[in-house]
């Protein structure tokens, strides 16, 4: 089994940075795909970024493409997404996930099992 855990969140002002952290435990997360999702109050959960295994493969959704970046250390067990430029609609929970899903799906949530428990991002106008 895979355990994940966020952190970095905070509150911060348009055109601020954070980076958030994704601690995971299991052995075999380091061969899992890794997307980060965020969902605002009253709106569904969306694909923010996805990373694959060995890092090497990466894809952004449109609206976070040339602000954010995901990145993983395998050795650490750590996946990051440092968001550049942030803006009052980036506000939302950050979730990262895992899974051993097909790259052309890593877009959708309901493709990734294992799941932390969220990191809140505001971002103040």
């Amino acid at each position: 089994q895979v355990q994940l855990v966020e952190s970095g969140g905070g509150l911060v002002q348009a055109g601020g940075s954070l980076r958030l952290s994704c601690a995971a435990s299991g052995r075999t997360f380091s061969s899992y795909t890794v997307g980060w999702f965020r969902q605002a109050p009253g709106k569904v959960r969306e694909f923010v970024a996805a990373i694959s295994w060995r890092g090497v493969n990466t894809y952004y959704a449109e609206p976070v493409k040339g602000r954010f970046t995901i990145s993983r250390d395998n050795a650490k067990n750590m996946v990051y997404l440092q968001m550049n430029s942030l803006k009052p609609e980036d506000t939302a929970v950050y979730y990262c996930a895992a899974d051993a899903v097909l790259w052309a799906l890593a877009t959708v949530w309901d493709q990734y099992d294992y799941w932390g428990q969220g990191t809140q991002v505001t971002v103040s106008s």
